[in-house]
């Protein structure tokens, strides 16, 4: 797999996160990575310092890589994608576009193309990320069994149908904001209570990595992780109450809800 070339088509912070954690763990060298972008000075900066290679179009990534990396905004797939094709119809395509499914490839592709829809999270910079992988797709098993490889180096792959890549695309790719807050929102509770805010911040991001750890080693149910911390009459159990008090869990579900009306 080290001998594999991947190409980016956009280099934003989902590619950047992707590229980095690539390198990071060891599943590529920065010289098999290589990327174009529209803004050709940004690209150089956020290429050249970490040994990528910058292109000048998408079809020098094509020519360049084994797997291509769609990661335009998903309305600039269509025009970006389809006078490549040709080229592409040789490669491994793997998009990162939000909502452009399998479907939608298969019309802009030529047919036989490989290709493969999934939602990657920004964790994955540090091989701790999740990749969201559509169901459907056009790879072979030996095309599958690569991608699959070096999609596990930076993160856990969850394949599901069609209809649900968005609400997990949602969970998974928005999540990452959502717990940002949560860091951020105690931490400023610990500094208001004297606690150094590098330290505070520190706390609480390990305090969330563990907590997710257990859940993920132990298989148990989250409420039976909360109510292990709730001694009766105990303290943890009066913040679970003002946080139920103000909608805590409800503003979480209404924040997934809106961004599923807004797709």
């Amino acid at each position: 797999m080290k001998d594999m070339k991947v190409g980016f088509i956009g280099f934003g912070n989902m590619a950047q996160a992707l590229a980095r954690g690539f390198v990071r763990t060891g599943a590529l060298s920065p010289d098999r990575i290589g990327a174009c972008a529209r803004d050709a000075a940004k690209l150089r900066r956020n290429t050249e310092p970490h040994g990528f290679r910058a292109f000048d179009c998408a079809e020098e990534v094509a020519a360049f890589a084994d797997v291509v990396i769609v990661a335009v905004k998903p309305h600039q797939v269509e025009p970006v994608v389809v006078p490549i094709r040709e080229r592409l119809a040789g490669r491994i395509v793997v998009s990162v576009a939000a909502g452009v499914t399998f479907d939608d490839y298969e019309r802009m592709l030529l047919p036989g193309t490989a290709h493969l829809s999934t939602v990657p999270n920004t964790p994955v910079a540090v091989g701790e990320g999740i990749i969201v992988c559509e169901r459907r797709d056009s790879l072979s098993e030996a095309q599958r069994a690569a991608v699959e490889e070096l999609l596990s180096h930076v993160g856990m792959l969850f394949r599901v149908d069609t209809p649900l890549l968005g609400v997990a695309g949602t969970v998974c790719g928005c999540g990452p904001a959502f717990v940002a807050m949560f860091i951020e929102a105690l931490g400023d509770a610990a500094v208001k209570h004297g606690i150094p805010r590098a330290d505070a911040y520190r706390m609480a991001s390990r305090m969330l990595a563990g907590t997710a750890r257990l859940q993920l080693e132990t298989d148990r149910h989250p409420g039976a992780m909360k109510d292990d911390v709730c001694s009766p009459g105990g303290t943890t159990i009066v913040g679970v109450a003002e946080l139920e008090r103000r909608g805590f869990r409800a503003a979480v579900i209404d924040a997934v809800d809106a961004i599923e009306g807004k797709r």
